[in-house]
């Protein structure tokens, strides 16, 4: 039977037709020395990391299989160095993405969650809520033009809003409203999302001058990547009010969360779980699986 290694916790239904199907290891409890030349594969779940350290305890490993969004966490040459394939599941979580994307647009303009709260805690028998900001015919600005931020802004097109991007290169196919730089994208919207910089991206590029730039009128929505942000220019920017407001899933020291955003009422704020899904979650185990079959498909072949 092949051996294969569990490096991180997995999904239950994952796990079960793993075990059945490959003789599993945990990466915490091998009990036999000789298991460690006998692992094919490694299997890791979210953004476990797999370092050099780690793949020289495993000197037979062919295949790592990541079920997840990325392989960022994966010493990529150090795999290369022994031809070891890296595999992961891409694409399968953006309709949940995207959809999430809308709604944090949505519950930071019309301000659902402190709304949710101003009803909860009677202050409406004092008076009305306060007016909020229509989406619908507004501008927004898409940091990237990949699957993902098309998948936004094909929902976006929903709301008669018009679509302006910036990306390492121009995609005319979009159809949108290029920009060469995020300053500049963020001096044409009103609404500034971040789904996708990408691994390449460098860090802070949405920083004080960016929203400064977006000004007073505009939003920041960010559920790509903490680093992407200049948490302490947002801070002051969201302080001294010159930012209409802002809407995040990711933050630099998850789950701990700045203070002064978790109690500022222009920022909506969400624990990381924009393609956590049933339906993501299923599909990525399903890609991982199939991932893992094709490459050892002769083997696993019936007799």
């Amino acid at each position: 039977m092949i051996n294969i290694l569990r490096v991180s916790n997995l999904p239950h239904d994952m796990l079960s037709v793993l075990q059945t199907t490959y003789l599993v290891h945990d990466r915490d409890h091998i009990t036999d020395p000789g298991a460690l030349g006998r692992i094919r594969a490694m299997v890791a779940a979210g953004n476990t990391v797999i370092d050099r350290k780690l793949l020289m305890l495993f000197p037979a490993v062919e295949i790592i299989c990541m079920c997840g969004e990325s392989v960022n966490s994966v010493d990529l040459a150090a795999a290369a160095e022994r031809n070891i394939k890296v595999v992961f599941t891409p694409h399968v979580h953006n309709p949940d993405v995207a959809e999430f994307a809308m709604g944090l647009l949505l519950a930071t303009t019309r301000r659902l969650a402190h709304a949710d709260r101003f009803v909860r805690n009677s202050d409406w028998v004092d008076g009305p809520y306060p007016m909020t900001r229509r989406i619908s015919g507004g501008r927004l600005g898409l940091v990237g033009m990949g699957d993902l931020s098309q998948a936004i802004a094909k929902r976006a097109k929903a709301f008669d809003m018009v679509i302006h991007y910036t990306a390492q290169q121009e995609v005319p196919a979009s159809g949108h409203v290029f920009h060469a730089s995020v300053k500049a994208l963020a001096a044409q919207v009103d609404f500034l999302m971040l789904a996708e910089p990408g691994p390449d991206a460098p860090a802070k590029v949405v920083n004080a001058e960016v929203l400064q730039t977006l000004g007073l009128n505009g939003y920041l929505i960010n559920l790509a990547s903490a680093a992407a942000v200049d948490q302490a220019a947002l801070i002051d920017a969201v302080q001294k009010k010159t930012l209409g407001g802002a809407a995040l899933d990711v933050f630099p020291e998850e789950p701990r969360v700045a203070a002064e955003l978790r109690n500022a009422p222009t920022v909506v704020l969400t624990p990381h779980m924009a393609s956590a899904t049933h339906e993501a979650r299923k599909a990525m185990v399903e890609v991982a699986l199939r991932q893992l079959a094709e490459h050892f498909a002769q083997e696993l072949k019936p007799a």
